[in-house]
């Protein structure tokens, strides 16, 4: 059995989780909205006790990696529910900054131009400064994905530890090129 698979996902109170059996599909509701998903069908899904049970139906290779995936996407939707998801990044670099309002976020990374993003569905920008951005929302992947590209319009530069980081991530600046040659 997959280590991370056979483990139940407890349902926190207010969490409502319901299970499509014809289509595998799952649902879960809580305060801060609802995520759907459907799963492979090879992979069953149970309630019991108030908790989530994640059984394979078979032991094919395929099938038990996909154990321990779905076992994880659905603890993630349950958490998204009921806490969120966020990812902080930050704007380091002369002029660099960022600005939001309900349509769009608009970055200027020390391009020519600015950089405007429109609000994604289920995303949420808050500015707690003008260098820190907050990528908010209730689906773990979604949430990833939109700091991933916001981060991708000026990777972090190992030479100027310029660029857009994620809060906490580690950056080593690189020494340059020796001006010459010693020996001329």
């Amino acid at each position: 059995m997959s280590k991370v698979g056979r483990k139940p996902i407890n349902i926190p109170n207010g969490v409502e989780v319901k299970i499509n059996e014809k289509t595998n599909t799952v649902t879960v509701k809580g305060k801060l909205g609802e995520l759907s998903r459907a799963f492979d069908p090879r992979i069953q899904l149970t309630i019991e006790d108030n908790q989530v049970i994640v059984k394979r139906t078979s032991e094919e290779k395929t099938i038990k990696m996909l154990h321990g995936l779905t076992r994880a996407l659905l603890a993630n939707m349950v958490e998204g529910v009921t806490n969120g998801f966020q990812k902080r990044l930050e704007l380091k670099g002369v002029g660099y900054r960022a600005i939001a309002d309900a349509k769009k976020l608009s970055l200027s990374l020390g391009y020519s131009h600015s950089i405007e993003i429109p609000v994604v569905p289920g995303i949420q920008f808050t500015l707690p400064a003008d260098t820190i951005i907050e990528v908010k929302g209730i689906d773990k992947e979604l949430v990833g994905s939109v700091s991933a590209s916001i981060r991708k319009l000026r990777n972090p530069d190992p030479y100027k530890n310029k660029g857009v980081h994620y809060t906490g991530e580690v950056m080593i600046k690189k020494a340059g090129k020796a001006l010459g040659k010693a020996g001329k």
